[in-house]
């Protein structure tokens, strides 16, 4: 039996001095200590030095299973991972169709063995769940995010993002900084401008969305999931159209971009069309929605 008794390396390196220093037989040795005959055979066996130092205790666990992977399909495993960087679901798929039948779990065992898995960060912190609002009418669950665009190689300004789901309203701002600060007056100068009451913002986990900024946003808060970029899908492909269609259109300083922003944003929302909100403009959503309440 396995045993986790701390004394036990010094009580077998005391039987093999019995056997080599006293001239002991090992048989006597084993009537003295309480072993078997056989573990102090073995551990005469295990110290060459004769009783000079301590035999650790070996862990029990096989060496070998008897349904363990080829090494040929554990190096296929590993060379997929390193070569397309895809998931664990994926790399089980690619191995389906090449004729290897393995289960998604040790793919994923195998990945994970080799240094190879992308794990949640320590370092950030655990959010509680908050249930994802159907949204139904403007404000509902609108999605926040930061553009990091350079400056030089030392320097860096911030255009602060946000989109409603229901209307597809938008609006940005270019900042020198950002922190959650900045990130509460964004919220604040937004909310003025939609004309409509934000009900739950969504946002990731950058340091910007952080403690201080949900406890004085005064509005329901929820993360995104660490690793699932789908979440914030939305405000993601804002971000691309905003840069494909205006940030890169203009040089890098504030003052420039948040004159080019206010000019696009009216454009985005009065006039450009939209294949997610049936080819409409989100001024006619919001409207339609002030009419259907008056």
């Amino acid at each position: 039996m396995y045993t986790q008794n701390p004394d036990m390396p010094k009580a077998r390196m005391n039987a093999v001095r019995l056997v080599r220093y006293r001239k002991w037989t090992t048989r006597k040795v084993a009537r003295y200590t309480g072993f078997s005959q056989g573990a102090i055979v073995k551990w005469c066996r295990k110290d060459p030095t004769g009783g000079w130092r301590h035999i650790p205790t070996l862990s029990c666990r096989p060496h070998h299973h008897p349904k363990e992977l080829k090494e040929n399909v554990v190096q296929r495993i590993v060379a997929l991972r390193l070569d397309t960087g895809r998931t664990s679901e994926v790399i089980h798929e690619m191995l389906l169709r090449e004729g290897s039948k393995i289960s998604l779990n040790s793919v994923r065992r195998t990945i994970d063995r080799h240094g190879l898995m992308r794990k949640r960060s320590i370092f950030k912190r655990f959010h509680p769940h908050v249930d994802r609002p159907i949204p139904s009418k403007p404000g509902d669950l609108v999605q926040v995010d930061t553009i990091h665009r350079m400056i030089d190689e030392k320097k860096r300004l911030y255009v602060f993002t946000l989109i409603d789901i229901h209307s597809r309203w938008a609006y940005a701002r270019a900042y020198g900084r950002m922190n959650a600060a900045t990130t509460l007056f964004f919220i604040e100068e937004a909310g003025r401008r939609a004309g409509f009451r934000f009900g739950m913002l969504q946002s990731d986990h950058g340091p910007e969305f952080g403690a201080w900024f949900v406890e004085r946003i005064r509005r329901n808060h929820r993360y995104s999931r660490i690793g699932k970029p789908n979440d914030n899908a939305h405000i993601e492909r804002f971000n691309r159209t905003l840069q494909e269609e205006c940030l890169d259109k203009v040089e890098s300083d504030v003052t420039a971009i948040n004159c080019a922003l206010k000019k696009y944003l009216r454009y985005y929302n009065y006039k450009r069309l939209h294949m997610g909100i049936e080819l409409k403009v989100p001024m006619q959503l919001i409207e339609k929605r002030f009419q259907g309440i008056g």
